[in-house]
């Protein structure tokens, strides 16, 4: 297990970790606790991101002819949407407005989501099970900012994503024709830089311009459990 510890000499210890599933590796030590965005800044995120996974992954079931893909994104897209309205729950539950929120993101992360959508239904699969992962990973991360509410985020984050169901299809596709096997890795490739991008927007902007080298660790990291996703894909990152 890979974990992060920020920490200000004039402020209470918190804790930012980054867990990769089924990783072990010793501590990274940054100073970095005050770029945490304001939590509600972090809660509107965290769900309309979420959102965004469900509206994609519905998407590809329409565009899906066979059956049992179609259970297999159902199966996903019904997850997402579970995190999504857990999220939501929380942050109605703190006295805010959950559309009020999420509203200032809607137009980045559109945007991003736009990004991600491939010339063909298997890209744009791909792209969901690459990007949800790396920013899952970053928000969880984020999450042990926050004391209780944020460890309230991190178990509904870390609940059945289903997402293996989405590998197992990326899987057959690769092993039934090798051309998919070099066009998805290139596609992977393709997204990183739009997903970091999106990592940066998370955190509090003003301190993000004289930051920059604290922020270089969470990346590194944050590239290193994307190869492992990578490779236990079988393709290449």
């Amino acid at each position: 297990m890979v974990k992060w510890f920020w920490q200000r000499d004039d402020a209470p210890r918190r804790t930012l970790a980054l867990r990769s599933r089924g990783d072990q590796g010793d501590a990274t030590r940054v100073d970095f606790a005050e770029l945490a965005p304001e939590l509600p800044r972090f809660l509107g995120q965290a769900a309309y991101l979420q959102l965004g996974y469900f509206e994609t992954l519905t998407r590809l079931i329409r565009a899906t002819p066979e059956l049992s893909e179609k259970e297999s994104l159902s199966r996903a897209a019904g997850a997402t949407l579970t995190k999504h309205r857990a999220i939501v729950e929380l942050i109605t539950e703190r006295g805010d407005d959950p559309t009020q929120l999420m509203l200032p993101f809607r137009e980045n992360l559109d945007a991003f989501r736009r990004k991600t959508i491939g010339a063909r239904p298997r890209e744009t699969l791909l792209a969901v099970y690459i990007t949800a992962g790396m920013l899952d990973d970053f928000y969880l991360a984020l999450a042990s900012s926050y004391g209780e509410p944020g460890r309230q985020v991190a178990s509904i984050l870390r609940e059945d994503d289903a997402r293996h169901e989405i590998v197992a299809i990326i899987q057959e596709t690769i092993e039934s024709d090798e051309e998919w096997r070099s066009l998805l890795s290139m596609w992977a490739r393709r997204l990183v830089g739009d997903t970091i991008l999106v990592c940066r927007s998370a955190l509090r902007p003003e301190l993000l311009a004289v930051d920059e080298e604290r922020i270089e660790p969470v990346y590194t990291e944050l590239m290193g459990a994307h190869a492992r996703r990578m490779d236990a894909m079988g393709l290449a990152s």
